[in-house]
């Protein structure tokens, strides 16, 4: 009876020991981590390789104790998802791979504009310099509730304050880029006027300039509607009397001081000038436009080589109703060719 007791204890004790305590599914020699000294372990002696597992040693992780991670002997229980040790103090806000804006070194995010441009909306002008807190305004800071990525999702309360002009009362949208520069440091910027350039003698020019009322939607594009003075004041050549249009774009670009001035509907519309055997053989209008008060009237005798009128009698003596002046030499003529 003695010796049954004693072989099925050393056969329960022989099944024991075989038995791993980290699980059946880590299989390692015990020496790569234990001594004969006991089961207590110095990490920087171990030589198994933690990466084996999938799940690297780096950084803080280095000096974590393997208890932090592992709560039980069996090591396969441990989750190597970061929540499953980290808590969320971003509440779920902006999801749980933590990776995405941590390394294994800190918890500090030295790449925020780069992730936030990930996110669809670039840190650029006053929005790379303001605090976080400032746009995510949650139960702590901490806590990033994802916003709208429209200006008016922040904004809304400069739009609907903001008197001069009155945004309301004017009509205007709420996509604030179409006045407003997304870059500039203020509600400014060189390039905001985007559906009305303001360019050339336009750049600089201060909004009550064009903008006379309350209601900027009153203004128009139209050229005559801030410039009809200038129009009506012109003497050089004078508009009104030159039965010029208040189209002011056939002749003049928006360069500052109206010049230079060029109407390249002038071959179409008149008489060749840019092209034909006129192009290039006169410097200024008032060559043939002799009389600045009044572009109705012409000259053509006043340029030509054989402008004498004998000469010019005796090139048309084969001409019935020939008269020597410009009218008569356009009506012959009107394209400027023989």
């Amino acid at each position: 009876m003695y010796r049954l007791s004693f072989f099925l204890a050393l056969i329960v004790h022989l099944g024991l020991s075989a038995q791993n305590p980290h699980g059946e599914t880590f299989k390692i020699d015990c020496k790569e981590c234990h001594n004969n000294d006991g089961w207590s372990l110095i990490l920087s002696e171990i030589s198994w390789d933690h990466a084996q597992t999938g799940f690297a040693l780096e950084g803080q992780h280095k000096m974590t104790d393997c208890m932090d991670c592992h709560k039980t002997l069996e090591f396969s229980d441990a989750d190597p998802n970061c929540v499953s040790c980290h808590s969320d103090v971003h509440q779920m806000t902006v999801g749980n791979d933590c990776v995405r804006c941590h390394d294994e070194n800190s918890w500090l995010v030295n790449d925020i504009p780069q992730l936030h441009e990930q996110n669809g909306f670039p840190l650029e002008g006053s929005h790379a310099v303001i605090s976080c807190s400032d746009c995510h305004r949650s139960s702590n800071n901490l806590a990033w509730e994802r916003l709208g990525s429209e200006c008016i999702d922040c904004h809304r309360e400069e739009y609907l304050n903001t008197q001069t002009p009155n945004h309301i009362a004017s009509g205007f949208g709420t996509d604030c880029v179409q006045c407003h520069e997304p870059i500039s440091q203020d509600w400014g910027g060189e390039n905001f006027h985007y559906f009305f350039p303001l360019i050339g003698g336009h750049n600089g020019v201060d909004c009550i300039d064009c903008h006379l009322s309350t209601n900027y939607a009153d203004v128009s594009s139209d050229c005559s509607s801030c410039h009809l003075d200038d129009f009506n004041s012109a003497t050089n050549p004078d508009h009104r009397a030159s039965g010029f249009t208040t189209d002011c774009t056939l002749c003049h670009s928006l360069s500052p001081g109206w010049a230079p001035a060029g109407y390249r509907q002038h071959d179409d519309n008149h008489f060749p000038i840019y092209s034909g055997r006129h192009e290039g053989v006169w410097n200024s209008c008032t060559e043939c436009h002799t009389n600045s008060s009044n572009y109705n009237l012409f000259s053509c005798i006043d340029c030509h080589e054989h402008s004498n009128e004998a000469e010019m009698r005796n090139e048309h003596d084969d001409v019935g109703g020939y008269r020597f002046e410009s009218n008569a030499c356009y009506n012959c003529h009107p394209r400027g060719t023989e």
